[in-house]
């Protein structure tokens, strides 16, 4: 998948981790449901270890109140493909 589209892609993941702010008091309830289906979409979008421990930290930081505020996502990203100086490895796993 193009690093652009899993940037694109991920930008819209974290907006929908922003909703519970939205909607106080059900917000919250929403994240029950969220948390699992982040950490499972974080580990489809990147692949290998790095995968696996970026979906629990995202489950964990949906899961806990007040944390939705962090682009995991996003962040993720940057970790992949600007910080991460060996080749992309992580997508090739």
């Amino acid at each position: 998948m193009n690093k652009y589209k899993k940037l694109l892609i991920g930008i819209v993941l974290d907006a929908i981790g922003y909703v519970s702010f939205l909607i106080p008091g059900i917000g919250e309830f929403s994240d029950i449901v969220w948390a699992p289906m982040s950490g499972w979409l974080m580990t489809k979008l990147y692949k290998g270890k790095p995968g696996k421990i970026a979906g629990v930290i995202t489950f964990v930081e949906e899961a806990l109140p007040g944390l939705d505020v962090v682009p995991t996502f996003t962040l993720m990203w940057l970790y992949t493909y600007v910080f991460n100086k060996k080749d992309n490895v992580i997508d090739k796993a």
